[in-house]
């Protein structure tokens, strides 16, 4: 299980590593948005959620669910929502004032 998380975090990250390279506004507002699940499900993960463990302290357990990493990733979701708003409206914008999508849009190609 450990490997299949750790590969899905991974495929995660070099897919958004690869789109933030790429030339488009699109693909980079795209990467930015794969490396923040990436690092999402990182933190979510390294948390070591067990099913077994209740999610409250109760009288007479052993354990108790880490509410760290769960409220970390519930705050990085409306970060990373917000910064994918303003990100997409600037796309846009530059889009609508230079006429093209290039993220090097100034320069003559």
């Amino acid at each position: 299980m450990e490997f299949l998380v750790s590969a899905a975090i991974g495929l995660l990250t070099a897919s958004g590593l690869y789109l933030i390279l790429r030339p488009t506004t699109f693909s980079v507002v795209l990467g930015l948005t794969l490396l923040s699940y990436a690092v999402n499900a990182l933190i979510f993960f390294g948390g070591r959620l067990g099913a077994s463990a209740p999610p409250l302290i109760l009288p007479g357990t052993d354990g108790h669910a880490d509410p760290l990493p769960q409220a970390l990733v519930l705050t990085a979701i409306v970060i990373g929502f917000g910064m994918t708003a303003y990100l997409v409206a600037l796309a846009l914008k530059a889009k609508g004032e230079s006429g093209n999508d290039h993220v090097d849009a100034g320069e003559e190609r």
